[in-house]
């Protein structure tokens, strides 16, 4: 009853004309991010940060941050509904997540089917969404309380088994994902030390004592890189976009996707709960279950709308149940709610198992929008999918300009310091950079945004226990999570040199 009242007054707050306006912007937005190929939902997320500072500076600090992650949170889940539009009608995916639609979805689209495709893929992501908001709703009390059991050596283990998570899915290469993760971690420690007071490698340049700016990391790392790489790789082809005809689906197709759907919902939450694991690797699990259940398997990668029901609603589960770790205990699930993480702390609103004790009104007002912003994204979607077609439209002349300035003029906004803007442009190449040789930037961004928190709870474990690293193994539930740490970084590793010597064998 009182997980009931404390939603209750979430949607007191969501109800607000002003945060409506915020949720209604936020999944328009974040779906017009998911149909432009290229930008996806953490160069939209962290593009609009600064933006959402500025138009919530005249609210009180609690409104504000409640107000700007209703906005940020519903660019989100807004770009997993998006990201289908391209994936079906251009045979392009507006984000990584989308990949597995577009094996059925543009096959669909060939047929004159796009419009089934398009309406089916957004009630698939509406019904996804409301299961993994309920699935919120129950367990997120429960874990903030257990969390709360938790001490600083099971926090350090947690932070670290998050980081490896991140780590041993993101990217090609397990060991360009662990530089990435490193390097964030050195990264977090630039700036005056919190406990000594001591400077740490600022050389002396004032600008640096307060450590890098995640805002500016963020926005230059993603927004700015994708937009050199676009530059760099002269992508500004456009491919023929296929007719969309009827918009309703069938009796038939409703049939056909019923049991995807759910089956996808359910199954995307769970994977979206891991730390690490992520939409993408849910679309991937959620295609692959539906062919193996399947009476006609043949049929996948021919239009089977089972093939666009069951991933498309996996991704969107999978980003609801991403929030849990974020909300509970503070650590983010992927490399988007690492943004809206880094978002909460620039409000000073720590993210973890007080966070629903200190502040109810946010966390339960970010809750009730999103059960408002998935119903708006239905109604939006259905109606307005020749609008959004349209969009992809865009000439990439008219649009990267207009990314560059807002990510110019939205850092200096609120930072106003040159310093930020140099390193704005420095990050922007240094995302192409990476980017181009496959080293993910995630891990960097995750790294960042726990390494403050990582250090101090290796600080406080280590003044409980004298300096006695064992601590750390000696509680059996950071044990646990050492290990399974430890498991995530060795298991590809294993698997991937067993494949190997599989093909050597072969092929001797």
């Amino acid at each position: 009853m009182e997980v009931l009242q404390f939603l209750g007054s979430g949607f007191i707050t969501a109800l607000q004309w002003h945060n409506l306006v915020f949720a209604f912007f936020g999944v328009l937005i974040g779906t017009a991010v998911g149909v432009l190929p290229g930008i996806g939902p953490i160069s939209g997320v962290a593009l609009l940060i600064p933006i959402t500072a500025s138009m919530t500076s005249g609210l009180s600090p609690a409104e504000a941050a409640t107000s700007s992650i209703i906005l940020l949170a519903g660019v989100y889940y807004g770009a997993m509904y998006g990201g289908s539009t391209t994936s079906i009608l251009l045979n392009t995916p507006g984000e990584a997540s989308s990949v597995v639609t577009t094996l059925d979805g543009h096959q669909m689209a060939k047929q004159g089917r796009a419009g089934s495709a398009l309406s089916i893929a957004a009630i698939g992501s509406f019904v996804a969404g409301i299961v993994s908001l309920l699935f919120l709703v129950c367990l997120a009390g429960p874990l903030s309380d257990l969390a709360l059991t938790f001490g600083p050596a099971e926090y350090f283990s947690l932070m670290a088994l998050g980081l490896c998570a991140v780590s041993g899915l993101a990217g090609k290469s397990v060991t360009k994902a662990l530089i990435m993760t490193i390097l964030g971690l050195l990264l977090a420690t630039v700036g005056m030390d919190a406990v000594s007071g001591v400077a740490r490698f600022t050389f002396d340049n004032p600008s640096l004592y307060q450590g890098f700016e995640f805002l500016t990391v963020a926005v230059g790392l993603f927004a700015l890189g994708e937009v050199f790489k676009t530059i760099l790789e002269k992508d500004t082809d456009d491919g023929p976009i296929s007719k969309i005809n009827r918009v309703i689906p069938t009796k038939q197709d409703l049939k056909e996707s019923a049991a995807p759907i759910l089956r996808g919902s359910f199954l995307g939450f769970f994977i979206g709960v891991l730390p690490g694991a992520g939409a993408t690797i849910a679309s991937f699990f959620a295609y692959i279950m539906e062919k193996k259940l399947s009476k006609h398997p043949e049929k996948f990668g021919q239009g089977a709308i089972a093939g666009v029901a069951s991933p498309e609603s996996a991704n969107n589960a999978a980003s609801g149940g991403a929030l849990i770790p974020m909300l509970t205990m503070g650590i983010p699930g992927s490399g988007t709610t690492a943004i809206l993480m880094g978002a909460l702390i620039m409000y000073n609103i720590q993210p973890g198992p007080l966070l629903f004790k200190e502040h109810p009104q946010v966390v339960w007002g970010l809750i009730a929008s999103m059960f408002i912003g998935n119903v708006m994204l239905l109604i939006l979607n259905m109606p307005m999918v020749r609008v959004f077609a349209k969009i992809i439209q865009t000439p990439k002349k008219f649009l990267l300009p207009m990314i560059v300035v807002i990510s110019i003029f939205g850092v200096y906004a609120v930072q106003a310091s040159i310093f930020d803007l140099m390193l704005l442009m420095l990050c922007g190449v240094a995302g192409i950079y990476w980017t181009r040789n496959d080293y993910p930037l995630a891990p960097l961004v995750l790294g960042l945004v726990l390494g403050p928190m990582i250090e101090n709870n290796l600080r406080r474990a280590l003044t409980i226990s004298n300096g006695d690293f064992i601590i750390f193994v000696q509680k059996p539930v950071s044990a646990v999570f050492l290990l399974a740490a430890a498991l995530w970084l060795i298991i590809p590793v294993v698997l991937k040199m067993k494949g190997k010597n599989v093909l050597q064998s072969e092929e001797g």
